[in-house]
């Protein structure tokens, strides 16, 4: 094996034990994300293409028939262009938002590809990329144009990563590493022929890209998580406050003595109500409307019943089959109750109302009571519970949104928005 050779295998087996690691530390992982799946397939192959290059690397010393030749340069070549189609497929994964211009991307992307195969294979009958003389694997003319598909998919994947404002400044250098490093070593190679520089460069761009962009996203969502379990605790504990407990207590109290029948109802809401604020504790993902609905009329019935004619409720519902985060839409309704309708002498209404439009799910919260000043808002120093901390969890468990409106003495309405 002269250097060359020895140079190609030690690239190819280095690469191979590094890309194993990642592919058992994905495998591992229980809850894969979508783009991670898709890095997996894409590391997965790449150990397969740089196996098969090492397998080579041994065999040329052995087969040297111009066929053989032929027929391994020919699956390389293949190899690298369905090797770049995944690296285009997992960044398109990774990316969020403006779905149909990456379809289209997407679907260019493979006719280009297909047509790029459909050459590689045309190579065997008219050689005008590379051929086999006396078994050595001999460069023509044209044969730079082979890798045209690559370079695509570098522009493309350096375009939509670069200038999408989602992505971080990390990952736009990680993305754009992978994009100029096997670029530029694929420019070396043809000036430094028999060396596996574009191997090299792989490897290299995977790491950056497992490192600065997969790790440190799996990092950042798992910040995310504890952020959010720490204000899905915050939620539930002012959700359960001590002079709520013994409001509803001396309530349902009261009622033992004056009406047996509507005590036993409100002991069976307020525990429901219990149940439903700690499960909620360990739910990590959304729940459907109709459940947090359940909660939402729980929570009301007990309201009703400390407060009776001063409390008004009005169900409008029209959509209930979609998801939202839980605990998501029930602090909306305290609110009303407690910082509108509660406020005022006479009481007031709560109107609960859901419907579907058609790009989201809305669940309109409003109330006809004191109202409130809407810079209060913007300061950040209103006293509503949770209001912003629901704001959060919406926009990052269900990429909704959250409108507020409120007029002093006119009354509130906030309307939760849950896009499709």
């Amino acid at each position: 094996m002269n250097e060359k050779s020895s140079f190609n295998a030690a690239v190819c087996a280095i690469g191979i034990a590094i890309l194993l690691i990642h592919t058992i530390n994905i495998l591992l992982k229980k809850d894969r994300r979508k783009d991670e799946n898709s890095l997996l397939t894409f590391v997965i192959f790449t150990i397969a293409h740089f196996t098969a290059y090492l397998t080579f690397t041994f065999l040329k010393t052995h087969y040297t028939s111009d066929n053989f030749v032929i027929g391994f340069y020919t699956t390389f070549y293949i190899m690298n262009n369905i090797e770049a189609l995944l690296f285009f497929l997992y960044a398109r994964s990774y990316l969020e938002g403006k779905k149909k211009l990456l379809d289209i991307l997407t679907y260019v992307n493979l006719a280009v590809f297909g047509i790029f195969i459909i050459l590689d294979i045309v190579n065997i009958f008219n050689r005008m990329f590379f051929t086999s003389i006396a078994g050595a694997y001999t460069r023509q003319r044209m044969m730079i144009f082979s890798q045209g598909y690559q370079f695509v998919v570098f522009v493309v994947v350096f375009c939509i990563t670069v200038f999408t404002r989602k992505t971080k400044l990390v990952e736009k250098i990680a993305f754009s590493v992978y994009c100029i490093f096997p670029f530029v070593a694929i420019i070396l190679q043809n000036l430094f022929a028999g060396y596996a520089i574009a191997y090299l460069s792989i490897i290299v761009s995977i790491e950056v890209l497992f490192l600065f962009v997969n790790v440190r996203k799996n990092i950042v969502l798992a910040q995310e998580a504890k952020r959010n379990k720490d204000i899905e605790i915050k939620i539930m504990i002012s959700q359960i406050q001590p002079h709520f407990i013994y409001n509803t207590l001396a309530s349902i109290s009261t009622l033992i003595k004056i009406d047996p029948d509507k005590a036993q109802k409100a002991l069976d809401d307020f525990t429901e109500y219990l149940r439903a604020n700690l499960s909620s504790l360990s739910d990590t993902g959304l729940i459907l409307f109709s459940d947090e609905l359940k909660h939402i009329k729980t929570y009301l019935s007990l309201e009703k019943m400390r407060f009776d004619d001063r409390l008004n409720i009005i169900y409008d519902i029209k959509a209930k089959d979609f998801m939202v985060p839980p605990l998501s839409i029930q602090p909306l309704a305290e609110n009303a109750v407690k910082h509108g309708i509660m406020r005022k002498l006479e009481g007031g209404t709560v109107k609960i109302k859901s419907y579907e439009r058609k790009d989201a799910y809305i669940v309109e919260i409003s109330d006809d009571g004191v109202g409130f000043n809407m810079d209060d808002i913007k300061d950040g120093s209103t006293n509503h519970i949770g209001l912003n901390n629901v704001k959060y969890r919406i926009a990052k468990m269900s990429h909704g949104d959250l409108e507020i409106r409120s007029e002093i003495n006119k009354g509130t309405t906030v309307r939760a928005i849950f896009y499709k």
